[in-house]
């Protein structure tokens, strides 16, 4: 399979569904259904509450993209304009140099279960941990398909905040192709018994963190450096204002989860959970910073590279009951869930790449509006 198809943008809805269509191992059928009905009412009444209607956000797929030597077509919803196709265009530009390369921690997740008017904390951290093996234990109980697929609960630490008689337990999860939260707190909310028979103590809240630092993805590419000297140096500054400027850092962000957003969109994966993650990431060190950095190599190339968490799954939830979900999911290829979070994590710098470089030349409205100018053309 070839990702890169010569003036994509320029073909309608259907020659481009043809495209996918051809190669990928996607049937007419599935399109056909999907464009008859998408989300019908029924399947959006047991996805949330209280159903009135459906909000329909436009699908694209960004071309040319290669990760770790495969090439992959990337479904993307959004509303935004210009961001699909930036995504395609700065993946285009790596496309030669090797595409992009991508590098994950695992699939561990972290739940937290607070303990409060603690009066001994030290010593009830210590009962804790004597008790590791049994709390283990009881989490794993609560899902024997998940151990059994060589996941589950494998480690507790404590954290003592004397200063508010608390004690926070960690309890880290393996949640393999889950984004994992249903899990977790399962966990959680059955152990929280046991814990209480263990400390004497009272339970507060029990609950996962979406801060998933046990989930990192980076991804590195290559750009062909098509700027002028004096752009080049001007992205370079943009970058490096946004690593010291939390204004600046803010939108350079946003930026990066433009492609990240749309793809979990697309996925069915908890948008607000990713981007809560992404973000307290950046502002682990108590200074706001840059998920991205980039440099110039030997050739004066543009070469970047992102790490952030990315908790994500293509199992359970609205990955398996929307249907769309599930056609995206197939468009990619992926088997495992870490094969979704390093295509997302590709993807966000690819945006960010033709964000830096739009900002640098033509500013960033030419792309947007240029999409609003055909809407009112064909209104009018």
């Amino acid at each position: 399979m070839n990702s890169r198809i010569p003036n994509f943008y320029k073909l309608n809805p259907q020659q481009r569904v043809d495209e996918i269509t051809r190669s990928l191992k996607i049937t007419k059928e599935e399109w056909e259904k999907l464009h008859e009905k998408g989300l019908t009412l029924e399947e959006a009444d047991k996805m949330i509450e209280n159903v009135i209607g459906i909000m329909p956000v436009p699908l694209g797929v960004a071309a040319n993209f290669k990760i770790d030597g495969k090439d992959v077509f990337i479904p993307m919803a959004t509303e935004e304009p210009s961001v699909v196709a930036a995504a395609s265009h700065a993946a285009k530009l790596a496309y030669d140099q090797g595409g992009f390369y991508t590098s994950s921690t695992g699939s561990v997740m972290r739940g937290q279960i607070q303990i409060i008017h603690v009066k001994k904390p030290y010593y009830t951290m210590a009962k804790i941990y004597e008790n590791k093996d049994l709390i283990l234990q009881v989490c794993n109980q609560q899902d024997e398909t998940l151990v059994a697929l060589g996941g589950g609960a494998i480690d507790v630490k404590v954290d003592v905040l004397s200063e508010l008689n608390m004690l926070i337990i960690h309890v880290f999860v393996d949640t393999k192709d889950a984004m994992g939260a249903n899990v977790v707190n399962t966990m959680l909310e059955n152990v929280t018994p046991t814990i209480e028979a263990i400390t004497e103590e009272e339970v507060g809240i029990r609950i996962i963190s979406n801060l998933a630092d046990r989930r990192i993805v980076r991804a590195t590419a290559t750009f062909h450096n098509y700027l002028s000297e004096i752009n080049t140096q001007k992205f370079i500054q943009a970058y490096e204002l946004a690593k010291f400027d939390p204004y600046r850092a803010a939108t350079h962000n946003k930026g990066i989860m433009n492609g990240i957003s749309a793809v979990a969109l697309a996925t069915g994966n908890d948008t607000r959970a990713i981007e809560a993650g992404a973000h307290a990431f950046a502002a682990r060190s108590g200074h706001y910073k840059t998920l991205s950095h980039w440099e110039i190599d030997k050739n004066n190339n543009i070469v970047g590279t992102i790490e952030l968490p990315l908790a994500v799954g293509i199992i359970g939830g609205a990955t398996m009951s929307n249907p769309v979900a599930k056609l995206s999911i197939k468009m990619m290829r992926i088997s495992h869930a870490e094969q979704l979070a390093k295509i997302m994590a590709a993807t966000g710098l690819a945006q960010n790449f033709a964000a830096l470089s739009a900002l640098v030349t033509e500013g960033i409205q030419k792309g947007h509006m240029k999409l609003h100018a055909r809407k009112f053309s064909k209104d009018g």
